[in-house]
């Protein structure tokens, strides 16, 4: 693809924007939190499906029957139809207690409905929570360590940083959304950076291409080569990105609301993937590599000799 505008150039606007979802990101936190689901903290989760769309009011009046008292923000729903009810309990369910939920949807409505309940006591869920961190760190760190054999270490930095960015701007908007954050949201980003490591890997294997053709001598070189080699690459992202995006936003519509929250992470991830790899890791290796060449702010300026 030919080039149609300088993406190096234009880096410190790609960089600002990505600056300010951040802080954008870090008052989500501080202000709401998460919404973590019964996977990291204990409690029950209660998953009733129904036949046609969920009456809230009765729902919520069925849980307070039974001295588990909800108000309408516990409930969520979900499905195609809006036919799922899903409500969480900080305490744990007892076997006494899930039977007497059977005998109350029978007298709300009607018959006995089709009821999952999941419960976790503390140590598993500390222990899940711990797992989760764990695998995330281990798989950056396995990134980090074949980018630098296989490139160099700068390339390594800067991929790692675009993959921080990508997971930064998901856990914001789960933080936003109010969204449920549990195992198949951990899934998710493992995902997500699996599928945004593999396109800015291929950006970068561009790049090693052109330098070994062209050897920069200064700056100005290295960004028209870089950017270069973004252009020539662009077609492959944008065509592999909206292809997967596709089958996502299928799967977020009927792949039913047990992976709602893993595809939906995917549909941001994707996206902040592609956006990543072109706009953030490349122009942040230039940034840094260009230090060291004629013009760049970590070179010391040329002195003349006095004639």
């Amino acid at each position: 693809m030919k080039p149609k505008f300088d993406i190096i150039r234009l880096s410190k606007w790609f960089f600002l924007l990505s600056g300010a979802i951040t802080v954008a990101g870090l008052i989500v936190f501080a202000t709401l939190g998460f919404n973590l689901g019964t996977d990291f903290i204990a409690g029950s989760r209660v998953q009733i499906t129904f036949d046609k769309p969920v009456d809230q009011t009765k729902v919520t009046q069925m849980f307070n029957s039974l001295g588990l008292h909800i108000d309408d923000t516990a409930l969520t729903e979900g499905g195609v139809q809006r036919n799922v009810a899903i409500v969480q309990f900080p305490e744990i369910i007892s076997g006494a207690q899930q039977d007497k939920l059977d005998q109350a949807e029978v007298s709300y409505f009607g018959k006995q409905l089709p009821t999952d309940v999941q419960t976790v006591d503390p140590y598993v869920a500390a222990q899940t929570a711990r797992k989760a961190v764990y695998s995330v760190l281990i798989a950056a760190a396995f990134i980090v360590v074949y980018i630098a054999i296989r490139f160099e270490f700068r390339f390594a930095i800067a991929g790692i940083v675009a993959l921080l960015h990508d997971a930064f701007i998901v856990l914001a908007a789960f933080a936003l959304l109010r969204r449920e954050v549990d195992l198949t949201f951990i899934a998710a980003i493992l995902t997500i950076v699996g599928y945004s490591i593999n396109d800015t890997i291929v950006i970068f294997d561009r790049i090693r291409e052109n330098l070994k053709i062209v050897k920069p001598k200064d700056v100005d070189t290295l960004k028209q080569l870089v950017n270069r080699s973004l252009w020539q690459t662009m077609s492959r992202s944008i065509n592999t990105v909206i292809t997967v995006l596709i089958a996502a936003v299928i799967l977020y519509f009927f792949g039913g609301v047990s992976i709602r929250n893993f595809t939906f992470a995917l549909i941001i991830g994707l996206v902040s993937g592609a956006y990543s790899s072109i706009f953030i890791a490349s122009p942040l290796w230039v940034a840094w590599r260009g230090r060291s060449l004629k013009g760049g702010k970590g070179q010391s300026p040329t002195k003349t000799k006095p004639v």
